[in-house]
Order: structure tokens, then C-alpha cells, then sequence
């Protein structure tokens, strides 16, 4: 049973390491916040990563949201990018060498959009899809980058900022943007997901990579590039990301933390403000050039029904704001399994699902659907 510091509250849904209900988030602001602020800057602290984003001079970095202020000799938020005699540059030493890792993933892959994926779909076909049916014996290139910008409680990858931070450890992932390109061009290869961590901090690479594989892919096979991302990425870029996706039928897929600033924070260490105002400004673009594919969806957005925070409330709040740029598009939502610092939580309920899938329903969505079901139950 955790206890909220602000009203008292007792429930196994409230969570020690953050501190206060989801009520009194809400309703208390920063004062409810300082827990939580305490847990990820311990959190980040041992990891030798910024306890918080930099601010106060130093060189801007303007990838993504944090905009960071990064001092001479360190890294920005994300751990990837730092200040080098004043000019900004890569912990790998060039853009064009990220810190990576990838794997073949069988189709029908446990893709977040797997519900409107061409590979286990056929949505797009024929020109996005292998065969109609689902594409047996063909392959997801499933590319994880080692960073990330935010600094989620419940990252179910948090392993990967061991080695983000591990000078000896992290040379074994630095790969070229030729390597990256050479796997993808494996014929059984339809789909390449950018996914981590968080392709963000690392986009440069990424965006090199899916350009000069749609380049030199053979006339008339398939090569979708699909990202797996926060959506915290500078508007430009995120653009960039969607317009390969776009010409090669694959899937934006925009993971949108919490509705309410506080909450947001609370579970991801940044400005919840900040992140999600610019998650809408990235939905609305990516939505905007949805407008010029119809099959497959161009844009999905998946939420996490974190027990005791992200309910129904959050999700509907959110599904009303995608509904208002186009119901049409596809909306997940997650099952949440305790990990990394949030192990104090249980699994999410079978009934909180059903809540939340409602509430999505009820804004207006015509396709919603929940995944991870198998870790439902009857929890709380």
C-alpha cells in the first residue's frame, strides 16, 4: 500500500516513489510534484545521467522539447548528446555512428500497431504489404537506440541507460549508418522500426539510415519504416519522420504519456506542459499527412493505463483531443506491467481497461483497441 504525502490517501494504486495520488496532481501542482522530482533525480544521480534538464547557458540543443542547456563537458537529458569545446556532439564522436542495436522479429510481430500493421493486416495492399494475409517468413528489423529523453519510472528498457553510460560497455553498439542500411536490405526484411529508448535523441542517424534505404531498395519491394516514439521530437523533424514513413507505407507511432502536465511529469521526470503541448503539435502534423495515404494509417497513438494515474479520465482527455484532428485515427491502449522503479504498482486491471476503452469510445474514436491483454486482471 503506497500513501499520498498530500491527502493521506492508502491504496495499493498509489505508488511510494511518486508520492501523491493522481487527484492531488491534479489539484496541487508542484507541491505534490516534489516526491516524485526526488525519486527521478536520485534515480538519474546514480546513473552518473543530469538529474534534471540543464538549463542556464552552455550549448542549446533543439532535437526535442528538453531543449537543453548543455554545460561544457556534459551531456544534455538524454545522455547522448554533449558539449564539446563548445559545439554539440555525439557520445559515439560522429551523427553518422549511432549507439544501436537491432534483431530479425518474426511477422506477426508484438508491434504497439500491430491492430492496423499491413504485416499482420494486409491494410495498404498491395502496394505495402508483401502478400495479402499476414507476411509469414518475412522479418521487422527492430533497430533499439540506447537513449531516450525522458526518464520513465516504469520503462520497461530501462537497461539500456547502463550502457548509454558505460564508456567501455557502449562501444560494442556503435554501428554506421551503412551497417544499419546493409541488415535492412535483407529481401525478408518488410518493416524497420525505430524504437529504444527513444529513436528521438538519435533521429539523425535514423532519418540517414531510412533515406538511404528507400534509396537503394530494390524497384517494388517493401520497406516500411515505422518510428516508436514519445512524440517529443522538434515539429521540423517529426515531419522528416512522417514523411518517410508516408512514401513507404509504414506507422508513426506516437506513445502519449498522460493528459495532465502533472501527471506527465510525475512519471517522466520533464515538464509536463512543455511535453504535451508538443505531443499535440506532432500528432496535428503527423495527422496532416495522413491525409495523403489512406491505407495504412499513417498515424497510431498508444497510452499507458498506469494503475492509479493514467485512468480513465487521462484517456479520455486524450482521445478527445485526437478525435478533434480526425477520429479516424487508431488509438491503443496498453496493459502496464510493474518495472524499473515503479514496481511497487500491481498489473493493470481488467476493469480500468474496460474504463478507459470507453471513455475512448465515447470521444468519438472509430478504431480503439487494448493491448497486452494477457496482463489483465483482477487486480485492484
Amino acid at each position: 500500500m503506497g500513501v499520498c504525502g498530500i491527502c493521506g490517501t492508502r491504496s495499493k494504486i498509489v505508488s511510494s516513489f511518486i508520492g501523491a495520488c493522481s487527484n492531488c496532481l491534479r489539484v496541487h501542482g508542484p507541491k505534490a510534484l516534489e516526491p516524485a522530482r526526488s525519486t527521478h533525480r536520485s534515480y538519474r544521480r546514480e546513473l552518473g545521467l543530469p538529474e534534471e534538464v540543464p538549463r542556464g547557458g552552455g550549448v542549446r540543443c533543439g532535437l526535442c522539447v528538453n531543449e537543453c542547456e548543455i554545460p561544457q563537458g556534459s551531456t544534455g537529458y538524454c545522455g547522448f548528446w554533449r558539449n564539446l569545446g563548445g559545439r554539440l556532439s555525439p557520445i559515439t564522436g560522429r551523427p553518422d555512428v549511432g549507439l544501436v542495436m537491432w534483431y530479425y522479429d518474426p511477422h506477426p510481430t508484438n508491434c504497439v500497431a500491430g491492430p492496423v500493421c499491413p504485416a499482420n493486416t494486409s491494410r495498404g495492399y498491395p502496394k505495402y504489404t508483401a502478400f495479402r494475409g499476414i507476411e509469414v517468413g518475412y522479418y521487422n528489423l527492430a533497430v533499439f537506440y540506447f537513449a531516450c529523453n525522458l526518464d520513465c519510472l516504469f520503462c520497461q528498457n530501462w537497461e539500456h541507460k547502463s550502457v548509454l553510460v558505460n564508456e567501455y560497455a557502449r562501444r560494442r553498439y556503435f554501428k554506421s549508418v551503412e551497417e544499419l542500411v546493409e541488415a535492412a536490405l535483407n529481401p525478408r526484411v518488410t518493416c524497420v522500426c525505430y524504437f529504444g529508448g527513444d529513436p528521438g535523441p538519435q533521429v539523425v542517424h535514423a532519418l540517414a539510415a531510412s533515406r538511404k534505404l528507400l534509396s537503394e531498395a530494390p524497384s517494388g519491394s517493401v520497406k516500411r519504416v515505422c518510428w516508436e516514439t514519445n512524440g517529443l521530437e522538434n515539429p521540423k523533424i517529426m515531419e522528416s519522420m512522417a514523411g518517410v514513413s508516408l512514401v513507404s507505407g509504414g506507422i508513426v507511432k506516437i506513445d502519449w504519456k498522460a493528459w495532465t502536465p502533472e501527471i506527465y511529469e510525475a512519471l517522466t521526470g520533464v515538464d509536463g506542459r512543455k511535453a504535451v503541448e508538443r505531443v499535440k503539435t506532432n500528432v496535428r502534423i503527423v495527422a496532416r499527412l495522413a491525409k495523403e495515404r489512406e491505407e495504412p494509417p499513417l498515424l497510431t497513438v498508444s497510452t499507458l493505463l498506469v494503475p492509479g494515474y493514467v485512468d480513465a479520465y487521462e484517456v479520455g482527455q486524450i482521445a478527445n483531443y485526437i478525435a478533434s484532428v480526425n477520429p479516424r485515427i487508431p488509438y491503443v491502449l496498453l496493459a502496464f506491467h510493474p518495472d524499473n522503479i515503479l514496481r511497487d504498482l500491481p498489473k493493470t486491471s481488467r476493469r480500468h481497461a474496460e474504463e478507459a476503452y470507453a471513455e475512448a469510445r465515447k470521444a468519438g474514436l472509430e478504431e480503439v483497441y487494448v493491448g497486452n491483454v494477457w496482463l489483465l486482471g483482477d487486480y485492484y
